[in-house]
């Protein structure tokens, strides 16, 4: 029997209510980008003022190209590369320590409670110590890791978890200690994107072209609503709203507690670029060169901004600016009331990592193999 649709919408919301105290706990700092998007709800914001222009600091060479985005904690800069390897460099450009996964690395890691988490083309989960890069546990899925992990924290607050995708169809959520799985939900195709965490929900869109809203205490579906074109960036959540866009070109507001898209704006390209959310505006990328800002309320193009090439790296937002790259080799900070370009470096080679931003420096890795880090 079909539960009713009134009582669906009580469920999410108790699911709301639970998670307010958990989130507050797990706020990023201006010294500190933990994870791909910067916090659970993957909104993108840096809570740091930037001032241009920057100068480029150091580079530091991997052994491949580096599709995976840096993340930042206690002064070390952590990234995966195709060459197999997860670095972690000091806020010099030297090398601490590196670890070998046995296959290309394209996912962001995530760093919490002292641990890196990176998954690799192979399917596989690497817990490592972030001081030592010991390995600490392992664990196999059945399908390619693309995108970045995610955490959650358990209703007793007791027990926090790692949530991440895989090709072979399934959210996975294990154990953040052990690397136990908890549960396991499967989608109708591959997942590209990271889970957003919003209170005790995680959201997601696939390959199967299907916005899922999921419980990370049991992984059980609370909806899934069919958008029609797959989804292979990942969604970010602010209040009650969640943001993403597909690669039909069309980018949603979606109601999370009374599961409906609320507005939707036709007319890109795809869009593999995530979402950044501040100050009632939402900023991503597509693939047809253009930078988008939209109003937050009712979907409208407040600006946009053509650049040389595909924008597959998720922009961020510190402040009044945005910055972002493009695969045209070149890194923007452009204003985020107006879309004026205020400064650029021309890196030279396609960027599709997206930055790491902090009070103290801008880091992205490029396909020539290097993390290039710009600062004052």
């Amino acid at each position: 029997m079909s539960i009713p649709r009134r009582i669906w919408q009580c469920i999410l919301a108790v699911y709301w209510i639970i998670g307010i105290s958990t989130l507050s706990a797990q706020v990023k700092s201006a010294d500190c980008w933990p994870s791909f998007r910067g916090d659970p709800q993957q909104t993108g914001n840096a809570p740091v003022s930037i001032q241009p222009p920057f100068k480029l600091l150091w580079t530091f060479k991997t052994g491949d190209a580096i599709k995976s985005s840096p993340v930042i904690w206690n002064g070390t800069i952590y990234i995966g590369s195709n060459d197999g390897f997860v670095y972690a460099v000091n806020s010099s450009g030297g090398l601490r320590w590196k670890f070998n996964t046995g296959n290309s690395v394209e996912a962001p890691p995530l760093i919490h409670d002292n641990m890196v988490y990176a998954g690799n083309l192979a399917g596989v989960m690497f817990a490592l110590d972030a001081k030592t890069g010991v390995l600490k546990w392992k664990y196999t899925a059945d399908g390619q890791i693309s995108g970045s992990v995610n955490h959650a924290v358990s209703r007793d607050q007791k027990t926090t978890s790692i949530l991440f995708g895989s090709y072979d169809f399934n959210l996975h959520c294990l154990d953040a200690s052990t690397g136990k799985v908890l549960w396991k939900y499967e989608s109708g195709n591959f997942i590209n994107g990271s889970p957003a965490i919003g209170g005790k929900l995680a959201v997601f869109g696939g390959c199967d072209g299907f916005f899922h809203l999921i419980g990370t205490n049991d992984g059980k579906a609370l909806d899934k609503v069919d958008l029609g074109e797959y989804i292979p960036a990942s969604a970010a959540i602010i209040g009650e709203k969640a943001y993403f866009g597909n690669y039909d070109g069309v980018f949603f507001c979606f109601d999370l507690r009374q599961k409906k898209i609320l507005w939707k704006t036709e007319g890109g390209g795809p869009f593999l670029a995530s979402p950044a959310i501040s100050a009632g505006k939402v900023v991503t990328g597509s693939q047809n060169k253009f930078i988008y800002c939209f109003d937050a309320m009712g979907g409208k193009v407040l600006w946009k901004v053509k650049t040389l090439g595909k924008v597959d790296a998720s922009p961020v937002i510190a402040g009044e600016h945005v910055i972002a790259a493009s695969s045209d080799g070149r890194l923007h900070i452009l204003d985020l009331k107006t879309g004026n370009i205020l400064w650029e470096y021309e890196i030279g080679s396609p960027v599709v990592s997206t930055p790491a931003v902090t009070s103290k420096m801008i880091v992205v890795g490029a396909m020539d193999g290097k993390i290039y880090c710009f600062g004052k």
